[in-house]
């Protein structure tokens, strides 16, 4: 593979490195750095007259900053809760004859980005600055790459990326120079661990199902697919993970939640990344009513935890989650934004409906993808607060109860805000007669072309026919909810590291590498 070419900045760095290990100087030293303090904390609680008491602090981090006077220098050290000035003295950091450490290291050698251990003590410049004065400097980690040029604008910094793609590409880098986009993922985390306390108090069953699947099933969806040499089977990433949820349902336990990574091979924009994380709760003894109070109070809670109080701002909307959201049918709603009631049309009569709409449809397209496309198109946009769309027709719904009062109707209802679904909730059918002929409607519609229709789950209906106590199930998109709570406008600004097109020459070695194991056993590499 040809090796490619440094850049003039790569190749002083390289020889500074080179020269830090002729002065017997160990540009990634084995031994620990022990963190006593963080930047933040102490910025955020240090005081003049408790300066005693911070006599003796140590931080890690990198080095964002560095300013050169003479016998001493000041150094912006950044580690994972903010930044921190330093002042570094060359005679308290060399306190005998030998200067090498400050005179060769820190002002020729070090650069933007290595990463140092410190010990000092804290105090405030006479600007006012809370500072560390350092008596102790050690090198952790040169860094052979420099970070992105800052520049400055109107009295601001910012980094020069000018390629859009590069913080998706390259996260570390992004989570670096970017405050921003290390809060949107602290965010994440607490949003998951808000649910994850939510369910916890109610005494329900976290669990984890198998994302390697015989038969992919769940959603309406085309899978990913693979190859088990030993078992020669093909196995699918797993679509959703509902209907092993609900296997678990049928052997006894009464609530379990899973989040899970799911996996779909499907077109890729700001609300769609072939994988992505779903949170799904399945309750015994419950309906879809029922689930729909749940989830109120739970993205409440979710937003007070994140923002301290129910209202986001989201783009140019204020959005609110304080209880109770407003309610609409599904049919009611097509009603209210195009003024025609589609609930008794044919499917012949849908397509040449949405036809007329200017909605791109086919043949392949049953009853159900049918009544998606218009709902998608002409009703979700002007949803904005979150809203409880009820009642689904039960073409668009095969794992779902049949309402109690019209037969034509599902037990279902989604959550649509900000012009997106982000929950999806069933009175789940325990009907295993019905199901199987659901499931077979399904097939007929993959024999027409539609490739993501449901395939029947054997094992699955077999379950079934042991009996399933009435459930309320409900899947939430993480990302998507991440997107509204963080005023964020592409599910990639909200997945540590999303999929993007391949990068010129990077996995060349890769791709042209033959999978041996699996032509030996009979399946070819593009199912891989």
């Amino acid at each position: 593979m040809t090796q490619r070419k440094l850049s003039d900045q790569e190749i002083q760095r390289r020889e500074a490195l080179e020269a830090l290990r002729a002065l017997g100087i160990d540009p990634y030293p084995p031994e620990r750095w022990d963190v006593t303090h963080h930047a933040a904390d102490i910025k955020a609680r240090y005081r003049d007259e408790e300066a005693d008491r911070w006599q003796t602090v140590s931080l890690a981090g990198r080095i964002m900053g560095k300013r050169l006077m003479g016998k001493a220098a000041f150094l912006e050290l950044q580690d994972f809760s903010g930044r921190i000035q330093l002042y570094v003295r060359r005679d308290e950091v060399c306190p005998g004859e030998d200067k090498t450490l400050y005179n060769k290291v820190i002002k020729k050698l070090l650069d933007i980005g290595d990463i140092v251990g410190v010990r000092g003590s804290v105090f405030r410049t006479k600007t006012g600055e809370v500072s560390v004065r350092v008596q102790e400097f050690k090198l952790l980690a040169k860094a052979l790459r420099p970070l992105p040029v800052v520049k400055e604008k109107d009295g601001k910094r910012f980094y020069d990326v000018r390629d859009p793609e590069f913080r998706y590409r390259q996260r570390y880098v992004d989570l670096i120079i970017n405050p921003r986009s290390r809060w949107v993922f602290l965010q994440r985390t607490k949003l998951l661990r808000t649910i994850r306390d939510f369910l916890n108090e109610r005494g329900y069953l976290e669990v984890e199902t198998p994302i390697l699947q015989p038969v992919y099933g769940g959603a309406s969806a085309r899978p990913f697919k693979t190859f088990h040499n030993a078992l020669k089977m093909r196995l699918f990433l797993r679509i959703a993970n509902e209907l092993y949820l609900k296997r678990l349902i049928v052997g006894g336990f009464d609530a379990v939640y899973e989040f899970s990574r799911d996996f779909r091979n499907e077109g890729m924009d700001r609300f769609h990344n072939p994988e992505f994380t779903v949170m799904e709760l399945y309750v015994a003894y419950k309906d879809y009513l029922w689930m729909a109070e749940l989830m109120e109070e739970m993205v409440e809670r979710v937003a007070v935890a994140l923002h301290g109080r129910p209202t986001i701002t989201y783009g140019e909307h204020t959005i609110s989650f304080a209880r109770p959201w407003k309610r609409v049918t599904f049919y009611g709603a097509i009603k209210e934004f195009t003024g025609e009631d589609v609930s008794g049309l044919s499917e012949e009569a849908l397509r040449a409906r949405a036809k007329a709409w200017g909605l791109e449809v086919d043949e392949t397209m049953g009853k159900g993808r049918l009544l998606d496309e218009i709902f998608g198109e002409k009703v979700e946009p002007h949803l904005i607060d979150p809203t409880f769309v009820m009642d689904y027709p039960v073409e668009l719904s095969p794992l779902a109860k049949r309402h109690r009062d019209n037969p034509a109707l599902t037990e279902r209802f989604e959550v649509i805000c900000a012009g997106k679904e982000i929950i999806n909730a069933f009175s789940e059918l325990n009907d295993p007669l019905d199901q199987r002929r659901r499931f077979e409607e399904q097939m007929g519609l993959r024999a027409k072309g539609d490739e993501e229709a449901m395939v029947i789950d054997e094992d699955f209906l077999r379950a079934l026919e042991y009996g399933m106590p009435p459930t309320a199930g409900v899947g939430l998109g993480i990302d998507r909810l991440t997107m509204l709570m963080t005023d964020a406008h592409s599910i990639q600004d909200v997945i540590l590291f999303p999929h993007m097109r391949p990068e010129q020459g990077l996995y060349t070695a890769l791709a042209d590498h033959d999978d041996e194991d699996t032509e030996a056993a009979g399946e070819p590499p593009s199912e891989g």
